[in-house]
């Protein structure tokens, strides 16, 4: 009888354990499908910014300091993407922003750029695709969240620990980002 609690013991807990790593493995793929989600509306943006700033060039007089702004920062969003580096991808993503946001402000005074049909397309579609990158780092945060919280828990930790599973990096806001627009300095 001793033996068939004894059995009935280990087998819950071998259950329970499973079921443990189950879950962490759920957690650990739901932050992967939050960046792969990202990671596509990123490159979306990415391939589109070119045509914003070629339809801008066509305008001789527009501001290239701030078309050059918008590659740089268009770079440095790909490259961070890449190599899944959440802080420089979250610094990136504000200068990117920014520049965007004077891009955008800049092109107020172009009245035969902003009755360009494609540019107005060009930018309606880059604004979704921003209102989109920002949904999707909510879920990315959220899912990185609950990872973390998971691998923390006891006893969770300890299958954590013996199976490799990580903390995530959560994508984290630029100072700029937190702060209110200038928009002072945007028409400047």
């Amino acid at each position: 009888m001793a033996m068939l609690i004894f059995l009935g013991v280990i087998a819950l807990v071998l259950i329970y354990g499973i079921s443990l790593y189950n879950n962490l493995v759920r957690v650990k793929n739901a932050v992967a499908k939050a960046w792969a989600n990202i990671d596509v509306l990123l490159k979306q943006r990415h391939d589109e910014l070119p045509k914003l700033v070629e339809t801008c060039k066509q305008y001789k007089q527009f501001e290239q300091a701030t078309l050059q702004k918008v590659i740089e920062a268009r770079s440095q969003v790909h490259r961070a993407g890449e190599l899944q580096d959440m802080g420089a991808l979250g610094q990136a993503e504000g200068a990117l922003r920014a520049g965007l946001g004077q891009l955008f402000a800049v092109a107020e005074a172009y009245p035969e750029l902003k009755a360009n049909e494609h540019f107005m397309q060009l930018q309606s579609r880059i604004s979704s695709l921003e209102n989109g990158i920002a949904d999707r780092r909510e879920f990315y945060n959220d899912a990185v969240n609950i990872n973390n919280v998971q691998i923390e828990q006891f006893p969770a930790s300890i299958i954590a620990r013996m199976w490799g599973f990580g903390e995530k990096p959560l994508l984290e806001f630029a100072d700029a980002e937190k702060s209110d627009v200038d928009m002072k300095q945007l028409f400047n």
